[in-house]
């Protein structure tokens, strides 16, 4: 969506605030031995008394209120009594919601307890790569450039990127135009940021594969070659300078 109203920058800025807060939240539940279903009863209970309805329910019938992926899971895990977590696991978890006819999204990836498997340097390789493409982003700048850029510094640090996951905007629904805000150069993509514009920025960070796949549960995704991905994501207006970064309370940069 474009924002043209102060009050549809007060609507966006409230459930932007709905999900990040319930992110962080299910963030800080998320330790060795609850299980991935515990978490998301957790989170969708807060997003129940704020008056919030899960996109991912509303939008596509999801079975859950979030989405949890562990470990070679990319995204789209489907939180379950029987995934409990462990020391060292790498979890995902991905918040997106309506309020009062507006919509956001954001999530992050962060390990359990102590790194005993290394992926905070992937952890921290999708982090920083985000920060510097939502700081690239104004009014005018191509979308290709930001995926170019999100590519160049994955791959300067020895990391690959996932090309069929994207961003894309949001706003008055889930998924609006542009639909696609690829985390490399699609030179065939001559789409500009418009300023106003709210769009969902996410990095897809991966250690060995470049697609994903959908599993026989018909939601998860795997990578086409193994290995683990890292996501962090904030809605944002688009300016003529510095973004406004809607989903900033989540602190998935802490």
């Amino acid at each position: 969506m474009s924002i043209t109203t102060e009050s549809e920058l007060i609507g966006m800025k409230k459930v932007s605030e709905a999900v990040a807060f319930v992110l962080k939240e299910m963030r800080n539940y998320s330790q060795v031995g609850r299980t991935t279903k515990e978490i998301d009863q957790f989170g969708g209970q807060i997003l129940n008394d704020i008056g919030a309805k899960s996109a991912p329910k509303l939008t596509y019938n999801f079975p859950a209120f979030t989405c949890i992926s562990l470990n070679n899971e990319f995204c789209h895990g489907i939180p379950s009594e029987k995934r409990i977590l462990k020391e060292g696991d790498l979890i995902n978890i991905d918040v997106s919601a309506e309020l009062d006819g507006f919509w956001s999204d954001n999530g992050g990836s962060f390990v359990i307890g102590e790194d005993i498997h290394k992926h905070q340097k992937l952890i921290d390789a999708s982090k920083q790569i985000l920060h510097h493409a939502i700081f690239s982003i104004k009014g005018g700048v191509r979308i290709s450039d930001i995926g170019h850029l999100i590519e160049s510094e994955a791959k300067t640090r020895g990391y690959k990127v996932i090309k069929n996951l994207t961003g894309h905007g949001i706003g008055r629904s889930l998924h609006e135009e542009p639909s696609a805000i690829a985390n490399y150069r699609d030179r065939f993509n001559l789409a500009r940021f418009r300023k106003n514009s709210v769009v969902a920025i996410e990095t897809f960070i991966s250690t060995a594969s470049t697609y994903a796949e959908t599993i026989e549960d018909g939601w998860t995704m795997v990578g086409n070659k193994g290995g683990f991905i890292a996501q962090h994501e904030h809605t944002i207006v688009v300016t003529e300078a510095k973004p406004i970064i809607l989903t900033e309370m989540n602190e998935i940069w802490n």
